[in-house]
């Protein structure tokens, strides 16, 4: 059971941009960004001219407020016309709806899951998801699922040579600490979730993407381009 009860009584995290970092693992290379509970950290999809589409149009959009992003990536698969696929909640309205049936590809390669932002960060299996409905503020369904529990998806397979740019999220066990990586070599399933499990340590992971996998990462002067996108995740901070 994730201890999050208390995580009320933690002092606000100051706000600057996130802790990203360059990394290897079993000799691939990957960009990890760590997010502490108290840091403003959100899901972003659509404006009144409809979806962003890009880490760019996130910031213009958060320069009214006068905050920026202090990182972002995509966070989760989508239409053709960018709309999610499953659920997504933002600023804890329920934009799409939980979908639970198996499927082509990798989103119905059950079991997959929601990443929540609450009173903690969760990753959860979409069936125990629907069944429990926890309170999220910010949410967003994608699969497969990575890390179950401490054990990898069992349909990942070591020898796979479906190899691509992969990035996904990844959580603590008692919820207060998310860490979101992006793979910058081509990478299987199997070895990305051991990414998560055996380096990181974390118990729950779940899969955003592949091939179209961008990260903006300013503190590392990264903001990676290409076709539209969907969901987007991200720290707010303060504009410098």
């Amino acid at each position: 059971m994730r201890l999050l009860a208390w995580a009320f009584l933690l002092a606000p995290v100051a706000a600057e941009a996130a802790d990203c970092r360059d990394t290897s693992f079993e000799g691939a290379s990957y960009t990890l960004c760590d997010v502490t509970l108290g840091e403003d950290l959100r899901l972003f999809h659509s404006g009144s001219d409809g979806a962003y589409g890009s880490f760019r149009r996130v910031n213009e959009a958060l320069e009214a407020t006068g905050t920026t992003l202090g990182f972002a990536m995509n966070a989760g698969m989508y239409h053709r016309d960018l709309a999610p696929v499953g659920l997504y909640v933002e600023d804890g309205v329920e934009k799409s709806a939980i979908v639970t049936s198996d499927g082509p590809g990798n989103f119905g390669l059950l079991p997959n899951g929601v990443f929540c932002i609450g009173d903690g960060f969760r990753v959860i299996e979409s069936r125990t998801f629907k069944r429990d409905r926890p309170e999220c503020r910010y949410a967003t369904q994608s699969g497969p699922m990575l890390v179950i529990d401490g054990q990898l998806h069992p349909k990942l397979l070591p020898g796979s040579d479906s190899t691509y740019i992969r990035n996904g999220v990844g959580v603590s066990e008692d919820g207060t600490r998310a860490v979101f990586a992006i793979s910058n070599d081509a990478v299987n399933f199997h070895s990305f979730a051991r990414l998560f499990r055996d380096e990181l340590g974390l118990f729950e992971a779940l899969y955003f993407d592949g091939n179209i996998s961008r990260l903006y990462a300013p503190s590392l002067d990264r903001h990676d381009g290409g076709f539209p996108m969907g969901p987007i995740v991200g720290t707010v901070v303060p504009k410098g």
